[in-house]
């Protein structure tokens, strides 16, 4: 498996290799990014488009890890607090394991008595 994910990798590179040198002149070609809100306006200075989509990529992939570290603080939480929990069944459970069964005693020698009364 891991030889086939070795493989795809390097076709998937390459492809993205070809597309860069085929469309090399229109990844370079300047442009500006404009925001015009209410409160604030800016202009960059003019860049390459493929400058823009590395910065793109890059941003995408900062806040896919810090949304990768929020996820990972949530799943450790909830495997402390089942943790937990488990912990406490299994006390519950040893606990009535040790436990002495009188209940069911009881319960068979009062049918014996009401059988005995009854005859």
């Amino acid at each position: 498996m891991k030889h086939i994910k070795a493989i795809v990798s390097i076709l998937i590179m390459l492809l993205v290799i070809i597309l860069i040198v085929e469309n090399l002149g229109q990844l370079s070609k300047a442009l500006t990014l404009k925001v015009d809100l209410l409160f604030w306006s800016h202009e960059t200075p003019p860049m390459a488009f493929y400058l823009v989509m590395i910065i793109v990529f890059l941003l995408g992939v900062l806040i896919a890890g810090f949304l990768g570290i929020f996820e990972r603080f949530q799943l450790k939480k909830e495997i402390r607090t089942l943790s937990r929990e488990k912990v406490a069944k299994e006390r519950e459970i040893e606990s009535l394991r040790s436990a002495p069964v009188y209940e069911a005693k009881k319960e068979d020698s009062e049918r014996e008595q009401e059988e005995e009364i009854m005859m």
